[in-house]
């Protein structure tokens, strides 16, 4: 009974925190509730400016619901967009963010929607605490750094003077190293299976997709151990020959 009356204050406390919390909610939905529309739209900036982003995505949200069609329904649903993912809640900031450039095709600020659709997916891919920690894990699905890819290549193409066009360029360099490390993680898997035709197509993917990334040089070595465990010496001696003239110091060159 000891470890009960213990555990009692505490789940007691978590109760009431719950409770607080919940009335605090309710409170603010009915202040809200009370407002009009430039007036929310003052809170949610008065918000944004202290860095209080969760708060100020509620009030555009409840903004954006009440008055969906407003003179000031286009910023508020850019600046919806800005507090999400400064919220961390990339879902709900891709989800804003498609509706903007559906709804809203020919905008001024598409260029901006479709250069926050990179920033979340990018942000979606990362893991803080295995960054942090120094964990490598770059055999992890890449899928959202290859969306944000796509993102910031449209961004390009469609909008090629867009103020946000040379960060998307530089941050595509950065996917296209993070998608290279990906193909070698798993050509490296495939290596310690003895899989090494799968092993030397992965090598080979990196040299034809991404030939001006850091992973170049572990691809060529791929290449090598791979033809020369398959007894393929004429491949296994061009990827050599490759390796040679470009990265003269691998310690695969005897």
């Amino acid at each position: 009974m000891k470890s009960f009356r213990l555990l009692a204050p505490v789940l007691l406390g978590a109760m009431v925190s719950v409770a607080g919390c919940s009335s605090s909610d309710n409170e603010e939905k009915a202040v809200l509730a009370n407002m009009g529309a430039q007036q929310l739209y003052d809170r949610a900036k008065q918000s944004m400016e202290v860095g209080n982003f969760s708060a100020a995505a509620q009030t555009l949200s409840a903004l954006d619901s009440r008055y969906p069609f407003g003179p000031l329904s286009h910023q508020v649903q850019l600046d919806l967009i800005y507090s999400y993912y400064k919220s961390g809640k990339n879902e709900e900031t891709l989800a804003t963010i498609d509706r903007f450039i559906r709804l809203n095709p020919n905008h001024s600020d598409v260029d901006y929607a479709y250069y926050m659709r990179g920033l979340t997916n990018m942000e979606s891919d990362s893991n803080l605490f295995q960054e942090l920690m120094n964990i490598d894990r770059t055999d992890r699905d890449p899928s959202k750094s290859r969306a944000a890819f796509e993102d910031f290549r449209r961004l390009i193409q469609q909008y090629p003077d867009s103020k946000y066009a040379a960060d998307a360029k530089q941050r595509m360099v950065h996917i296209k190293d993070r998608l290279a490390r990906y193909e070698i993680a798993i050509a490296r898997f495939y290596m310690r299976r003895q899989a090494y035709v799968a092993a030397a197509n992965r090598g080979r993917y990196v040299i034809e997709h991404f030939p001006n990334t850091t992973q170049v040089q572990q691809a060529l070595e791929i290449m090598v151990s791979s033809y020369e465990q398959l007894g393929l010496d004429e491949l296994r001696n061009n990827a050599m020959k490759t390796l040679k003239l470009n990265y003269p110091d691998s310690e695969f060159i005897s």
